[in-house]
């Protein structure tokens, strides 16, 4: 059970932080300038979506190897 609220409770905060971020670092941050939060934010935008493509590509990775195990389990081929 304890599982299953921490699974909900992780899917509920990646829309907050989404949603509330930029606010918060605007509100934490010690920016000069708009204009300067703004290229700070695209840096991390940036890292963020290459830090989601490099999960998928594993993902998909690990989806691959572990489809070849169990085919090669299934066929006895061990």
């Amino acid at each position: 059970m304890e599982e299953l609220l921490l699974l909900i409770f992780n899917i509920v905060w990646v829309f907050v932080v989404g949603f509330k971020g930029n606010e918060w670092a605007w509100q934490k941050g010690d920016y000069q300038d708009v204009e300067t939060f703004k290229a700070v934010q695209a840096t991390w935008n940036r890292a963020g979506l290459v830090q989601f493509i490099v999960a998928i590509v594993i993902f998909v990775l690990y989806m691959f190897v572990f489809a070849s195990l169990v085919t090669s389990l299934i066929n006895g081929n061990y």
